[in-house]
């Protein structure tokens, strides 16, 4: 069996705790590698490499640092469809999805090229007579990253990305689930021309993520995961003095108008609710068509397009629309959640939970579900399913569907489908959720702009990548300069104020 490794002091390092998890091939259900789990003592060692080390990439002008993410992006290029295979055969996405996840996080890069223009201070000449005051961004040391399975590629590099050509080292807990693809772009951006310690990769489980909090040379912490754990890692970094950003999960609503383009909607809805098996923190999970006529019209469109749905794994070819999820565990959950809601009394309009494929049945499948009079009451409202299910919620009125986005507890993303701006402004204006799609269902945004939820889908005050990462992954600096062009005799004990 082959055993996958550390990524320390620019050297693949065997682990040395003894514990092992099985990472799986999703789409047969076979064991294909064992990656190690650190201990704290395993960390500690990472967190000293990375903590001598980083004083000299500091000590890097900003525009270095930039060459390199330059140079980080051609590599990524060259390597797309190595790193897209990798990422599929431990993930389970379509090799097309697979490569867009590496895309996204290239796109996070490229951003982080300009950081000479984002590290500038501000300047203020003549504050006071012959007074400059000017202010300094400056890394914050040793900082970490604990990384979720659904993005094993486009999640680390929003972290590291940033945290690196800020000036700082980066230790990257990345999902013990698929590992691999985190190894290899640490390989690459050493490739690229980062010191040996600035980027290391450590896997492990709750002790490896213990042993970052409780790590006093540990400056900062970014997590994405579930709402639970995000509570603890927010709770407890910050109980610990570090810088703490966490994005937890999500139960995202699309509000369908009656004017909605109904084909455009229902496409959408395809694409967001099944892609990547419904295993991303943005996918919509909840339909709410304003009006019975609208509701029956969408489920009319809805149905063909879900029982029409092609499920297989990511090497029979491109047209296969999604693959498995990634472990038995979550897809004996989905299947537990989906009789919940038969249970409950919803309807069950496209039923998948016999399905099967053949030459394939121990791998992890999970046949695409579509819900309809699903009430906000029922488990499969409440909870987030992450998987291939779409839960149709009808409310008669605007109002009442804009308050079930609203009330819900999570806050990642919405959208809403209509041809009427005056509707379209008054929900983008009045939701309480991160980030707005109209007419749009996934509005992730451009790395340019910034990413992160609201109410209990983040904790913490600066979000994920754009102009908020060069302010979490830095810390401000104000000096107060005054060069007398004569010594004044005897000391002023009175507080200074501006005449």
């Amino acid at each position: 069996m082959q055993e996958l490794t550390h990524y320390i002091d620019g050297a693949h390092v065997k682990g040395t705790s003894g514990r092992f998890a099985d990472v799986f091939n999703p789409a047969t259900g076979e064991v294909q590698t064992r990656v190690p789990l650190a201990g704290t003592d395993e960390m500690e060692r990472a967190v000293e490499v990375a903590r001598k080390a980083q004083p000299g990439w500091a000590a890097t002008n900003p525009q270095r640092r930039a060459r390199v993410m330059m140079k980080f992006v051609q590599l990524l290029n060259r390597d797309m469809d190595k790193l897209a295979e990798a990422l599929s055969r431990e993930h389970g996405k379509t090799l097309p999805d697979a490569a867009g996840d590496v895309q996204r996080g290239l796109e996070v890069v490229e951003f982080c090229i300009g950081a000479p223009h984002h590290l500038k201070g501000e300047f203020t000449d003549s504050a006071g007579p012959g007074i400059d005051m000017y202010s300094m961004k400056q890394p914050l040391g040793v900082t970490a990253g604990i990384t979720p399975f659904n993005f094993p590629a486009m999640i680390p590099m929003w972290m590291f990305a940033p945290a690196i050509v800020c000036g700082n080292a980066f230790i990257l807990k990345p999902s013990e689930r698929d590992p691999s693809v985190p190894l290899m772009l640490a390989e690459l951006m050493e490739e690229a021309g980062l010191p040996k310690g600035i980027l290391q990769v450590v896997n492990g489980d709750k002790e490896a993520v213990d042993a970052i909090l409780h790590n006093e040379v540990v400056q900062s912490v970014g997590f994405v995961g579930s709402t639970p754990i995000a509570e603890y890692i927010y709770a407890t970094g910050c109980a610990n003095g570090k810088r703490v950003q966490c994005f937890g999960g999500a139960k995202n609503h699309m509000i369908i108008m009656p004017d909605a383009d109904m084909d455009q909607a229902a496409d959408a809805l395809v694409g967001a609710g099944y892609g990547a098996a419904g295993e991303r923190c943005m996918a919509i999970s909840v339909a709410v068509p304003v009006g019975d006529d609208t509701a029956d019209r969408l489920i009319e469109k809805l149905a063909p397009r879900v029982e029409a749905l092609k499920v297989g794994p990511y090497t029979s070819g491109n047209d296969v629309d999604y693959g498995p999820v990634v472990t038995a565990a979550a897809k004996g959950n989905i299947e537990r959640l989906v009789q919940s809601g038969i249970d409950q009394g919803a309807k069950l309009v496209v039923d998948g939970r016999n399905f099967s494929l053949q030459g394939y049945e121990d791998g992890f499948f999970v046949g695409a579900h579509l819900f309809d009079n699903v009430t906000t009451d029922m488990e499969i409202y409440r909870k987030e399913i992450f998987g291939p299910v779409l839960s149709t919620v009808r409310a008669q009125t605007y109002e009442e569907a804009l308050g079930m986005a609203m009330d819900h507890e999570y806050g990642n993303g919405t959208a809403i489908f209509t041809r009427d701006g005056d509707t379209a402004r008054d929900f983008a204006s009045r939701v309480n959720v991160g980030m707005v799609g109209v007419n749009v269902p996934i509005p992730v945004p451009l790395a340019y702009h910034t990413f992160g939820g609201w109410k209990k889908s983040m904790f913490g005050d600066l979000n994920q990548h754009g102009p908020d990462s060069f302010k979490f992954y830095t810390r401000t600096k104000t000096i107060t300069s005054r060069w007398p062009s004569g010594i004044k005799e005897g000391g002023e004990f009175s507080i200074p104020v501006m005449e």
